[in-house]
């Protein structure tokens, strides 16, 4: 689909095409958005647990196979609408008259138009939503009476405009009336397949011969069909996505002169005049609601063949995908079909046989096996030890299928060995399983499928299957995918994730007593101090351990780092815990924050004897109660009287303008907390507002120190890098990392603030106390901001469904500041920089899609999307404002 993006210059700055106007809406289509979250089963007796793509990806080290790798996915996104159609459209500045005009791209449910006359002059194009606009075919306004007009810049342009409109319009395509009224309106092909529609289904062995199916049920235009005469039986269901060849509008078989019959194993179950009154009552339901011919506009023109009988090659198994085996052309039937027959030598064998094509899947010419490396098994009852296929030829007196009869086999479409995707189970078609491809051969790979409880073989399929599906396709479609039972068990072992379960043990084996730990119990109710986010504290398991002392002393430190607010400086604080004297290994730990993931060696203590040190050590440095996590449980009063202490500090963080005490210069900071809590403090340096619009979750009843939440992410980031290894990983803020503290929003004096209006009620009674804390913020936001800033401040309430956004100024007049500024203000602030850094102004802001800030950001799937949310509503809003 052209969106223009061919015009645009990578390398740090993104330009707006002078080609064609950007889009106010995007070509982000609905089924495009692939979530990487996703309720899955792992069979049919489990509970349904959570499946995170971006995790799963993460721990096992792989990545997603490219979305623009899945040709037939790609193609269903694509708008019924084609550019270059015809169609007639009111005149602006003449509401009583019309005008032709023609497509010269779609995006989604928009279309840009130029009036016909306008010739290559692109300056008059414009945008309308093909919902909500005053659109018709070509031809309505003869029919009902209006009068056709050119607009008024291109009057003179020509004395006989009917003598104009007649030239262009011959030999045109006119955009389908059903499209542009009625309950079809503006609907993708796929959308257009509805339950209960009726199609004919090409018979798998004879070409000739097909039979009406029944749709039962739509996923993605991946279609469950039902043969007409079987309607209570779901044995002979099969699953087809709506391209496939084999599926044809009812009607085209009389239109071609060829039988509609039952397939031969389904034709005893019922008599002849039952089906023939199945068929008759199809034909009449078909005739009253008929798919549109647009369902099959994009499917493939077969070319002709050039085999012939006798002809050898090799194919998959299609019984079993698993091997790839010698096969005879056993019959032709036209020029675009044949039947191929698996060889078996075999006296009593019925060998099986499969309908092909010039580009069917799965076939490939001799020696394609040896060429590439792969197996090749020989035909049953082969008698030689080694299959050669120079002697079976000869043996067989047949010669091979030449190369041209071949499609490129070497197209690998951009698969890549350990790349993961979403598949459908060959031994139950109804089952999309987590695969991963194991090996890529040519036009071939193998896949290994995850989902399964019974590990199999790898399976193989074709680069161009439309059973296989990029990452997310399940949960934007609502269908249930077949998880590796593995991370699912991983993931329960997680006592974070299962707070129920407040201990953690470790297998003891054989430890030997020196270098075994005790218990270590997370006394949450100690000071926290100002890094750890007292909450996520309390969902802790109560202890980990006993076991090795590296073992259990790395997976506490691994929670504490994930209950801070910023894990990566807990991490890099974590890194100057030492002592010469110490008997340490050295660890790897991961801390996750604003999109990045950051690693650092720690080094940790192997005796037992060293445990308690090491605990106090790693406490003071995160400036916490050196009971916080400890082999001695405390179960009410800390023997550091650390309670009195964390009530002070609570009333002047939440009372007292959240500043942030510290020790004046030069202080010891040995000194024991409770006397550092008489020490006069100084304020905090202010740092850079943080507007987090997430929602909070419930079950965190105290939050840590404000000010400790407060620094910025480019300083962040910056001392981060510095100190510790980082590599880009979903942007996309969990719970654990966007909770700032409820009580209010860091201010930042002077700071530019953008203001975009909502259309969402901020005083409606059923959100009035939340609606009144909102407020109160945003009108000292604005207080602070309102000076210095082109656009002003969101003013938003966190509502469902989301409000409407409401524009001050034109986004094509933004700024690249003006950009940052809005995205820092909505759930995708942590991607801010890559705006500032790539230059992206208010025009190139509508120019964005899914596959460019995929590809252009370096952004995986969810955030990507999250994105691209934001990004649609700033283009609708300016459609709706500006684009007029």
């Amino acid at each position: 689909m052209a969106t223009g993006q061919e015009s645009w210059e990578f390398g740090g700055h993104w330009r707006l095409s002078e080609s064609i106007s950007p889009c106010p809406l995007g070509c982000l289509q609905r089924k495009s958005s692939f979530p990487l979250k996703k309720k899955i089963l792992l069979d049919s007796h489990s509970e349904d647990v959570d499946f995170n793509w971006d995790e799963y990806l993460e721990e096992s080290g792989s990545s997603a196979a490219p979305h623009t790798s899945f040709k037939h996915v790609e193609t269903s996104l694509q708008s019924s609408f084609q550019p270059g159609m015809k169609l007639e459209v009111g005149n602006k500045h003449n509401s009583d008259t019309y005008w032709v005009a023609t497509i010269i791209t779609t995006c989604g449910q928009l279309l840009l138009l130029r009036y016909c006359g306008y010739e290559d002059d692109r300056r008059a194009d414009f945008w309308c939503d093909v919902m909500t606009a005053d659109l018709h075919p070509v031809g309505w306004c003869t029919q009902n009476n209006k009068a056709l007009m050119p607009p008024d810049a291109i009057q003179e342009k020509y004395t006989d405009w009917t003598e104009f409109l007649i030239h262009d319009l011959t030999g045109s395509r006119t955009a389908p009336a059903n499209l542009l009224e009625g309950p079809l309106r503006g609907k993708n092909p796929i959308d257009l397949i509805t339950v209960d529609s009726l199609i004919e289904l090409q018979d798998s062995q004879n070409p000739f011969q097909y039979w009406i199916v029944s749709v039962l049920e739509n996923v993605g235009g991946r279609l469950r069909l039902r043969f007409v005469g079987l309607e209570e039986t779901e044995s002979y269901d099969q699953w087809l996505f709506y391209l496939d060849y084999r599926l044809r509008p009812v009607g085209w078989c009389q239109e071609n002169k060829y039988r509609l019959d039952p397939p031969a194993e389904i034709y005893p179950l019922k008599t002849m005049s039952e089906w023939q009154a199945a068929l008759d009552k199809a034909v009449i339901e078909a005739a009253k609601f008929p798919l549109p011919m647009e369902v099959f506009k994009d499917h493939a023109d077969l070319r002709n063949h050039l085999l012939t009988v006798g002809m050898k090659l090799e194919v998959v198994d299609t019984g079993d995908t698993c091997r790839i085996c010698p096969a005879t052309v056993s019959k032709v039937f036209n020029n675009h079909f044949v039947q191929v027959t698996i060889d078996d030598l075999r006296p009593e064998a019925s060998p099986a046989s499969m309908l092909c094509h010039a580009d069917s899947l799965g076939i490939m010419p001799v020696q394609w096996s040896l060429k590439n490396g792969v197996h090749l098994s020989p035909p049953k009852g082969y008698s030689g030890q080694d299959f050669d296929w120079a002697d079976y030829q000869k043996r067989c007196g047949a010669e091979a299928a030449p190369q041209f009869c071949f499609r490129n086999v070497s197209f690998s479409r951009g698969f890549m060995k350990n790349m993961k995707l979403e598949a459908v189970n060959p031994k139950n078609p109804a089952e999309i399983c987590v695969a991963s491809i194991s090996t890529v051969k040519g036009r071939l790979m193998w896949l290994h499928f995850e989902g399964l409880q019974a590990p199999g073989p790898d399976y193989i399929v074709d680069v161009e299957s439309m059973d296989i599906f990029p990452v997310g396709w399940c949960e934007a479609n609502g269908y249930e995918l077949l998880a590796p039972p593995k991370a699912v068990c991983k993931k329960r072992r997680i006592a974070v994730v299962q707070p129920e379960k407040h201990t953690c043990f470790f297998p003891a084996g054989t430890i030997n007593g020196r270098y075994s730990c005790p218990a270590l119990f997370i006394n949450h109710r100690c000071f926290s101090g100002p890094h750890l986010n007292k909450g996520r504290l309390a969902e802790l398991p109560q202890s980990v351990g006993p076991g090795k002392c590296v073992l259990v002393l790395k997976e506490v430190l691994s929670l504490v780092i994930n209950s801070a607010y910023k894990p990566g400086s807990v991490l890099r604080e974590l890194q100057l815990v030492e002592d010469p004297r110490w008997n340490f290994q050295e660890e790897t730990l991961k801390a996750k924050y604003r999109g990045k993931t950051y690693r650092a060696t720690v080094k940790i203590v192997r005796t037992s004897d060293q445990v308690l040190d090491f605990c106090r050590r790693v406490c003071a440095k995160l400036e916490c109660c050196p009971n916080l996590f400890s082999p001695v449980p405390v179960t009410e009063a800390c023997p550091e009287n650390c309670s009195v202490h964390t009530k002070t500090k609570y009333t002047y963080y939440y009372g007292k303008r959240r500043k942030v005490m510290k020790p004046s210069p030069g202080e010891n900071s040995s000194r024991s907390l409770q006397s550092r809590a008489s020490q006069p403090a100084r304020c905090k340096k202010r740092r850079k507002p943080i507007l987090v619009q997430k929602k909070r979750r419930s079950s965190l009843m105290d939050r840590g120190p404000a000010g400790s939440a407060e620094e910025s992410d480019e300083e962040e980031a910056e001392g981060l890098d510095d100190e510790t290894g980082s590599e880009e990983t979903s942007p996309e803020l969990h719970d654990d990392q966007a909770d700032l503290p409820s009580a209010g929003l860091p201010l930042a004096k002077g700071s530019s603030t953008m203001k975009l209006r909502s259309s969402t009620d901020l005083d409606h009674v059923a959100h009035a106390k939340r609606g009144s804390r909102a407020r109160k913020a945003l009108s000292m936001v604005r207080a602070e901001g309102e000076k210095r800033a082109p656009l002003k401040q969101v003013r938003e309430a966190k509502q469902e469904p989301e409000g409407k956004l409401i524009l001050e100024s034109n986004p094509l007049e933004w700024t690249v500041n003006d950009v940052v500024r809005f995205i820092r203000l909505t759930d995708c602030a942590p991607l801010a920089k890559i705006f500032q850094e790539q230059d992206i102004d208010g025009q190139a802001l509508l120019l964005l899609t899914l596959p460019t800030v995929q590809e252009c950001m370096d952004l995986k799937l969810g955030p990507a999307i999250k994105l691209c949310h934001q990004i649609e509503r700033v283009k609708l809003a300016f459609y709706t404002q500006y684009a007029k």
